[in-house]
C-alpha cells in the first residue's frame, strides 16, 4: 500500500544490511499483542555465533530501529516509531523481539544448525529452556571453501534420496571442501535466496550417522550466505544451482567450533560430512510459472502485470461480501502440499473486495514474504487457505472481514472489510519464525 516503507531489496540482503522486517506484511496488522520474530543478519557472527540450544549467543546490541508498519502480523504498530520456482528476499522484525529460537531443525534430534535472536533488553533466551547451556562455541575463523582434499569419503545413492557415504581409513585433514558430485540445471543459489536442501550426516572421525532432513522426510528452508547457519550448509549452497547434490566436508570451525555439539555426538575435533541436495532456489522477485486459468466467475478477475508491478485485481458487478473463505487455484503447483507448521515463502498483491483498490503488494517492493503456517502469525485467511495447496501454485483468497482484520480499520483497509489476495506458493519446508 502507498503508506506502506519501501522494503530491502535482494541488493541490501546481499549487503548484509539488515532487511525492513516489516516492509513484507500482508494487509495490516492483527488486533492482539502477538509477536513475530526475526534474526537480523547484524546480530549473528560471520562464522562462531553457532549454538546449541540454551546457549546465549554473546552479542552486543545494535542501535533500536524504527518501527514501521507491519502487515499481517500479531504485532500492533508501534506509535514511537517463502514445479518450476524462480523467487525471493526476506523481511520480518518487530517491536519487541523474543529472544532465541530454534532455525533449522535436525528433526528428532531437537538441533540448531543456527544461531539465534536476540531481546532489545540483550537479554537472551534458550529455545529449549530444558537444555543447560554448553560452553561457548569457537571463534576461530572459517577456513577457505576447496573443492577436493588429499582423501575425501565416498557418496552412493541418487539425487532425492538419503545418501551412503562411506569413509576412508584416514582422518580428515582439516580443509573445508565443497565438492560438486553432480550440478543441477536450475536457478543458481546467491547469497540472500532462498535455498530448500536436503541432506545426509555423518561424523568422520568416529563413523556415526547422524540424524539429517530425509530422516524427518522435511527438507529445510534458509537463506544462503546470511551468516545465520554454520558454513557447512550456508556457505556451501551459494553457487550451486538446483538439482545439485554436494559432498561437504567441514572442520570444527565450519560447522559447531571447538566445542562440536554433544546433542549430535559431534565431538570437539570431528569433522562433520554432508552430501546435501540442493532442491529448489528462489529469489528476491520471483513469480510462480505455469497455466493460469481464469477464477470462478463470483471470483475478483486477476491481471498478472508483469515484474515489479501489482496484480490487478477487479471483483465483478455488485461484489457481496462472503461468510467464509473463499479459494481458487489460478496455477496448479506441481510440489509438495503446504503443512502446518511449515515455512511458506510468497509473492502476493492484496486489495478490497468492494471495488479492487490496492492496499498492499509485495511484487512492488520484489520482497516475497515469509511466515510459518499455522502458527497465528498472519490473518486467519491466510493460515487456512494456503495449508494444503502445493508448492508452486498460484492461488487466489477471498477473505471475509472475520477471517481478516475483523472491525479494526489498517492503513488502507477501513474496518469490516473483505480483502482479496493473490498468493504465488513459492515454497515450503522446514524453517522457522525468526526469519519471517
Amino acid at each position: 500500500m502507498a503508506e506502506n516503507p519501501t522494503g530491502p531489496t535482494e541488493a541490501d540482503t546481499a549487503s548484509g544490511a539488515v532487511p525492513d522486517p516489516a516492509a513484507s506484511r500482508p494487509g495490516g496488522p492483527l488486533p492482539g499483542q502477538g509477536e513475530s520474530i526475526v534474526i537480523p543478519p547484524s546480530l549473528v557472527s560471520p562464522q562462531a555465533g553457532w549454538v546449541q540450544p540454551g546457549e546465549a549467543p554473546q552479542i552486543a546490541p545494535g542501535p533500536k530501529p524504527e518501527e514501521p508498519q507491519i502487515f499481517a502480523s500479531t504485532v500492533r504498530k508501534q506509535t514511537t516509531s517463502e514445479a518450476n520456482y524462480e523467487n525471493v528476499g526476506e523481511g520480518g522484525k518487530l517491536g519487541v523481539v523474543l529472544g532465541a529460537i530454534l532455525a533449522v531443525l535436525l528433526v528428532g534430534s531437537g538441533i540448531g544448525l543456527y544461531v539465534v535472536n536476540q531481546s532489545h533488553d540483550s537479554t537472551t533466551k534458550a529455545a529449549d529452556p530444558a537444555t543447560s547451556a554448553p560452553p561457548k562455541p569457537s571463534q576461530a575463523a572459517v577456513p577457505p571453501i576447496k573443492d577436493s582434499a588429499k582423501v575425501l569419503p565416498t557418496v552412493s545413492g541418487d539425487f532425492g534420496k538419503k545418501a551412503t557415504i562411506t569413509l576412508p581409513s584416514q582422518q580428515p585433514d582439516g580443509t573445508f571442501v565443497v565438492k560438486s558430485l553432480s550440478e543441477g540445471d536450475g536457478a543458481k543459489a546467491d547469497k540472500g535466496t532462498w535455498v530448500t536442501a536436503d541432506f545426509t550426516l555423518k561424523d568422520w572421525n568416529t563413523g556415526k550417522d547422524i540424524q539429517g532432513s530425509y530422516d524427518s522426510g522435511k527438507p529445510q528452508l534458509f537463506q544462503a550466505g546470511l551468516g545465520k547457519l554454520i558454513p557447512a550448509l550456508d556457505a556451501a549452497v551459494v553457487g550451486h544451482k538446483a538439482g545439485s547434490r554436494l559432498l561437504v566436508v567441514a572442520p570444527p570451525a565450519a560447522a559447531f567450533g571447538d566445542q562440536g555439539n554433544s546433542q549430535l555426538g559431534l565431538g570437539p575435533t570431528d569433522s562433520l560430512v554432508l552430501v546435501v541436495d540442493v532442491q529448489r532456489v528462489n529469489s528476491a522477485n520471483s513469480r510462480v510459472s505455469g497455466d493460469m486459468v481464469n477464477p470462478p466467475a463470483d471470483f475478483p478477475s486477476v491481471k498478472v502485470q508483469g515484474d515489479g508491478k501489482a496484480d490487478q485485481i477487479t471483483p465483478p458487478a455488485n461484489v457481496t461480501d462472503p461468510t467464509d473463505l473463499k479459494t481458487a487455484v489460478l496455477v496448479q503447483g506441481k510440489g509438495p502440499k503446504v503443512e502446518s507448521g511449515e515455512k511458506v515463502v510468497v509473492q502476493y498483491s492484496g486489495a478490497l473486495l468492494k471495488d479492487g483498490k490496492a492496499f498492499d503488494s509485495s511484487l512492488t517492493r520484489k520482497q516475497a514474504f515469509s511466515f510459518v503456517t499455522g502458527g497465528g502469525s498472519v490473518i486467519e485467511g491466510w493460515d487456512k487457505g494456503i495449508v494444503g495447496q502445493n508448492v508452486g501454485s498460484r492461488i487466489e483468497l477471498v477473505i471475509p472481514a472475520s477471517m481478516a482484520y475483523k472491525d479494526q480499520a489498517q492503513n488502507g483497509i477501513p474496518a469490516n472489510s473483505s480483502l482479496v489476495f493473490v498468493v504465488d506458493i513459492l515454497d515450503a519446508g522446514l524453517g522457522s519464525a525468526d526469519q519471517g
